[in-house]
């Protein structure tokens, strides 16, 4: 998924795909929350462990955050997209329990991997439906992203079967995220009827 919206999007257009957003990652966010629960059972480690813990804290959080959104656009859950994530999420975590320590740390980089741009877009979209404060939410949770994705590249690195699985899509850097948001928003306001100067 691109981060970058077309120059031509209109408000309703971008409202439409922002609630669509929203309501995809509300339900990722309850499959990841589940499968790290499963993650962190299958693990002997107790440090591991609690930092499985708290990354699955961090999905929850982010499901709140976003079911806030999604009301004050007048929206809510997708109760489809709820069933389906909730059985993804429910077998990841069933599988975790016979992956070993591998397959799950890797599995759940390659997810991460991908949750950093979503993110990226809402913010923008956001911007172009007029609801500046969603932004500083939505930066903050690709970051979190961002930082879950490093944790299991680096857990990946450390291991022998690293050589055995293709490298996943590493995200740009974290420092990117804000500072691509900031042209965004620049050029955003710049182009905006508002912004251009009186006729009168």
């Amino acid at each position: 998924m691109r981060r970058d919206l077309p120059r031509d999007l209109e408000p309703a257009d971008a409202r439409r795909d922002l609630i669509a957003l929203l309501r995809l990652a509300f339900s990722a966010e309850l499959a990841a929350a589940l499968a790290y629960g499963g993650h962190r059972r299958s693990l002997s480690d107790a440090i591991q462990a609690a930092e499985i813990e708290r990354i699955r804290l961090d999905e929850i959080d982010h499901r709140d955050r976003i079911r806030g959104m999604l009301e004050r656009l007048g929206s809510g859950p997708n109760p489809l997209l709820e069933l389906v994530y909730t059985l993804i999420g429910s077998t990841i975590s069933l599988l975790c329990l016979f992956g070993g320590w591998f397959v799950p740390m890797y599995g759940a980089g390659v997810l991460e991997s991908r949750n950093v741009t979503p993110y990226e877009r809402a913010a923008r979209l956001a911007v172009v439906v007029g609801r500046p404060e969603f932004v500083e939410d939505l930066l903050e949770m690709a970051e979190v992203e961002w930082d879950h994705e490093l944790y299991f590249r680096v857990r990946r690195d450390q291991h022998w079967m690293r050589a055995m699985f293709p490298r996943w899509r590493i995200p740009p850097p974290r420092e990117e995220i804000r500072a691509t948001f900031d042209e965004f928003r620049r050029a955003a306001t710049s182009s905006s009827p508002s912004s251009s100067p009186s006729s009168s």
